[in-house]
């Protein structure tokens, strides 16, 4: 009788007397108001950690996706440039390239830089020479007419301009913008600049700032004769199906060319500035996960004030027959349950504020009489967010992680707590 009453009760894992007890340590009575209070922070500083990692990637994400599109939607994945003599047979050379499987477009360019102005401002331009056929198939142009039309772009002299550079200029579709070029006609005298008006045909708004305040386009038949070009263009922008696998079509391009080219990727025309946005997303990972870690090491601390308050409890449980197993479970769950319910909360409140982060941004920006996203700093006109299935589990399973491993340690000092001495001191 005496040697069962000694041998420890032998209960399945996690059973209901278990979970009762987790939930009433943390249902804290008034004299434990302050272990109640840590478990409080505990819980808003994993929410708040979760929450923050999660809407912090998203935007990260979505300016990367955001700006790519941008600036692939406007700029060749490749562009071919004359290695020796120039491009004067484009013709030839854009057509055998455009029949390389995997190529949307190949669209010859002329480039330079000008001056636009108008009898109200003036600015300085960025302007580019193309087909009226090859603009007709950039959708981030074609789809983004806010005024005009590019119907018989070629046939016309007039340009499409951006929509901040029609804003600047105080110019619509039918007025008339005057470009200046630094090169111009030759005479005894020198080089004089070439000034000439032109029709505002199309206004396009693709919402990257640095393309809506400063491109405009001109026929690559005009932008020749306007730049002083011998027949010949500045390069040829190569769209293609994948620009991820870009690297695929260099030796296909090269081939279909049949002349000495030079080929640059837009990986490269643009290292420096997605490097940096890499390097920007990678040290916030960092710093919004030690957020999180601060967060569990308050559980832990937490957690080990329950034990030390609790040591009587634990002896008389352990006196009765509760096995050390039973003890750092029931301490397991409740840790466990402050880290889960506290990451699962983030989890949700993270991926609604990432679903309407412009909304919240425009309120924000009117509650405050500010603005909280200006356009030309970020390039874009709203606050982008792309929330990632894998990076969103990845953080949900680290929160997760460091939530049950701060709990093992003090669990595991609740199960070796000496019965005798807790009710000796206590």
């Amino acid at each position: 009788m005496d040697d069962a009453m000694t041998e420890p009760v032998q209960t399945a894992p996690f059973a209901p007397f278990e979970w009762m007890l987790s939930g009433r340590y943390l249902r804290a009575r008034r004299r434990e108001g302050f272990i109640s209070v840590i478990a409080g922070f505990s819980f808003l500083g994993i929410m708040l950690g979760v929450a923050t990692l999660i809407i912090v990637m998203a935007v990260m994400n979505g300016f990367r996706k955001e700006l790519l599109d941008k600036i692939l939607g406007l700029n060749g994945h490749l562009l071919v440039q004359p290695l020796e003599s120039p491009l004067t047979d484009w013709k030839d050379v854009s057509e055998r390239i455009a029949q390389v499987q995997g190529i949307r477009l190949a669209a010859p360019v002329v480039d330079g830089q000008g001056l636009g102005s108008s009898p109200f401002n003036a600015s300085g331009v960025f302007i580019r020479g193309i087909r009226s056929q090859d603009l007709t198939n950039l959708t981030s142009i074609a789809k983004n007419i806010k005024q005009g039309s590019l119907e018989g772009f070629d046939e016309g002299q007039g340009v499409a301009i951006g929509r901040r550079l029609a804003d600047q200029l105080s110019l619509h579709a039918g007025d008339s913008i005057t470009l200046v070029a630094p090169k111009g006609a030759v005479t005894p005298m020198g080089t004089t600049p070439r000034i000439k008006p032109y029709k505002v045909a199309a206004v396009f708004e693709i919402g990257m700032s640095e393309y809506d305040s400063s491109f405009v386009f001109m026929p690559l038949a005009e932008a020749q004769a306007y730049f002083n070009r011998n027949n010949d263009v500045t390069a040829i922008e190569i769209f293609t199906s994948n620009p991820d696998k870009v690297e695929q079509f260099r030796k296909t391009v090269t081939e279909a060319a049949g002349r000495p080219i030079f080929l640059v990727d837009w990986r490269q025309r643009n290292s420096t500035f997605f490097n940096a946005l890499q390097v920007e997303r990678n040290v916030m990972f960092l710093i919004l996960t030690l957020i999180v870690l601060v967060a569990a090491l308050n559980i832990i601390s937490g957690l080990i004030m329950l034990v030390k308050d609790k040591g009587q409890d634990i002896a008389v449980l352990r006196t009765m027959g509760a096995s050390q197993g039973a003890i750092m479970r029931i301490f397991l769950i409740t840790g466990a349950a402050i880290g889960v319910v506290g990451t699962l909360t983030g989890f949700v409140v993270g991926l609604l504020i990432s679903a309407n982060i412009e909304s919240i941004r425009q309120f924000l920006s009117w509650l405050t009489s500010t603005d909280l996203f200006p356009q030309e700093l970020y390039f874009l006109s709203k606050l982008p967010a792309e929330i990632d299935a894998g990076e969103t589990a990845a953080v949900l399973i680290m929160a997760l992680t460091l939530s049950f491993l701060a709990t093992l340690y003090p669990s595991w000092r609740a199960a070796r707590l000496d019965p005798v001495e807790a009710l000796r001191y206590e």
